[in-house]
């Protein structure tokens, strides 16, 4: 049997790339959800080693979801962060249920344009909002991925609010970091061994920390303040970290209230899991699938413990999974030691911590969205087609310019669309046989295709309304399998109303056929054998 730590020099290298990733995010989460800082990094934590290990995703990370925020604090604001905390899990609850209900069926109905789209939304989400923390312009907490932001701007309109609200030396760790990062992959230093030891993104937050730490000490005119770096919150001592401990009030238990959100956190957390797991799915380079079912009750085993121990309700998200995909994560153990890391690096090294500058993980999240978001994947959707590209187009464009649910729901609206044109253009094939020698009298003949819904009808009746007076009329159901009952229904007024029109009409209906396999059970059943058809 293969060994959980059999990948282990590629999961350890990535799973530190998606703890610096995701420090910041759980924060930034945290604080646009209008709850304490520090119930984001516990939702990373249970996140990373809770969900990691339960779960059967091959390279998801799960934690505090952006998508949830707006819910969270609207939650928070009537509840109280106490009582939100019991919501949390019965959240939890919920969707354990969901789990075992093989709810989790529900992923398989999301086409893949669309699925796409979501990872290329994400991507240019990624990079627009990155752009500000990377000049110095930290207003908007990391892991917002609203288009309205927290701090009243837009995703757009944040660009002309930092104009005048650059900072130089983040400016130059960001360029900095981008360097390292795009030289860490080039074909030159992919041939070396130590690159692929020690991951690029590593290197770009040991500079940034390098960078604080020295000129803070000898020339504290070009270190960056507070507002650029990560916060932590710092405990001096175990009763401290005790303190940031916020336990559920069971009392609310008989709030009604709170059951409102607890359902709506569990059915938007499983859509979002869900939803995720698709996308990661495709960015697998191995092409594992994760057993849906099994996820929801991961997550939802997750929530409940976050929940009991203050922190904030859980998803597997994109953002993280996908830095750990291309980080070169190649089993789930790389989702729970980012977990590990975050619990011990909380714990032991909050002040270092403190000293990773936004603007180094605003350039790994640079590498990350351009990734998702290639030209490339542009020009492929473009050149399947309509039908796929504009799904994708749509979902990209409602991601960025709403949130990932909205623009989901757009894209499969634009999906579902083009589904019922098609089938309403494929309900029939209509052909013209021939014409008398005097010209005035045609003959038609008209197929219906295997499956016929209510949803042809509108078809068929055009096709029938076309056919001229007095012509000669063909209707071949013989390769129908199924004809909905309002098709039929139109078919008999179009046969009622032939004769006012002049039109001949005949039906060609399938002729009954009785299985081989049920004749010869038959034949056994009366004691006689079937007699052979060969020649």
């Amino acid at each position: 049997m293969k060994s959980i730590f059999s990948e282990i020099r590629h999961d350890a290298p990535a799973s530190v790339v998606v703890f610096f990733v995701a420090v910041p995010l759980c924060l930034g989460i945290a604080l646009a959800s209008g709850a304490p800082l520090f119930s984001g990094l516990i939702a990373g934590i249970v996140g990373g080693i809770v969900v990691g290990s339960l779960s059967q995703s091959s390279l998801g990370v799960s934690g505090p979801a952006a998508g949830l925020a707006v819910i969270v604090l609207a939650a928070i604001q009537d509840l109280g962060f106490e009582a939100f905390l019991v919501a949390v899990v019965l959240a939890g609850g919920i969707q354990i249920v969901l789990g075992l209900a093989k709810a989790g069926v529900i992923a398989y109905f999301f086409p893949s344009s669309v699925i796409k789209g979501m990872l290329a939304g994400i991507g240019v989400i990624i990079f627009l909002k990155q752009i500000p923390h990377a000049l110095g312009h930290d207003s908007d907490p990391e892991g917002d991925m609203a288009f309205v932001q927290p701090d009243g701007e837009t995703t757009l309109s944040s660009f002309g609010a930092m104009l005048g609200d650059f900072d130089g030396s983040a400016i130059f760790v960001s360029a900095t970091a981008l360097a390292i990062l795009l030289l860490w992959e080039s074909p030159a230093f992919q041939r070396r061994a130590f690159s692929r030891l020690i991951q690029g993104p590593l290197v770009a937050v040991a500079f940034g920390i390098a960078f604080q730490a020295m000129t803070s000490r000898f020339a504290p005119a070009l270190s960056l303040n507070d507002s650029h770096l990560v916060s932590v919150p710092v405990a001096t001592g175990w009763s401290d970290l005790a303190g940031f401990v916020v336990f559920p009030d069971w009392s609310q238990l008989l709030n009604p209230g709170i059951y409102a959100p607890a359902v709506t956190l569990a059915v938007v957390a499983s859509l979002e899991t869900l939803l995720c797991v698709e996308a990661t799915d495709k960015l697998d380079p191995r092409g594992r699938v994760t057993p849906t079912n099994r996820e929801l009750i991961a997550q939802g085993s997750g929530n409940v413990l976050s929940g009991l121990i203050g922190g904030l309700p859980i998803t597997q998200v994109i953002v993280r999974s996908s830095a750990n995909i291309l980080s070169g994560g190649r089993t789930k153990v790389s989702a729970i030691l980012h977990g590990v890391f975050l619990l011990l690096a909380v714990v032991f090294l909050p002040t270092v911590l403190n000293m990773v500058p936004l603007a180094v993980l605003a350039s790994i999240l640079f590498v990350v969205g351009y990734k998702l978001a290639k030209p490339s994947l542009f020009r492929e959707m473009y050149e399947i087609g309509p039908a796929q590209f504009a799904p994708f187009v749509v979902t990209v464009v409602g991601i960025v310019l709403t949130d990932l649910l909205v623009g989901i729901g757009l894209g499969m609206a634009v999906a579902i669309f083009v589904i019922l044109t098609r089938n309403y253009m494929n309900s029939h094939f209509m052909q013209m046989e021939k014409t008398t020698s005097a010209g005035d009298t045609r003959s038609f003949s008209i197929v219906l295709s295997e499956e016929v819904t209510f949803l042809n009808k509108g078809a068929i009746i055009r096709a029938f309304a076309e056919i001229p007076d007095g012509s000669s009329v063909k209707l071949d159901t013989s390769r129908s399998y199924h004809i909905d009952y309002d098709v039929l229904e139109s078919i008999s007024e179009f046969e009622k109303s032939a004769p006012g029109r002049g039109i001949t009409f005949e039906r060609i209906e399938k002729a009954p056929e009785v299985s081989t396999a049920v004749l010869g059970s038959m034949g056994e059943r009366s004691g006689a054998l079937p007699e052979s058809t060969a020649p």
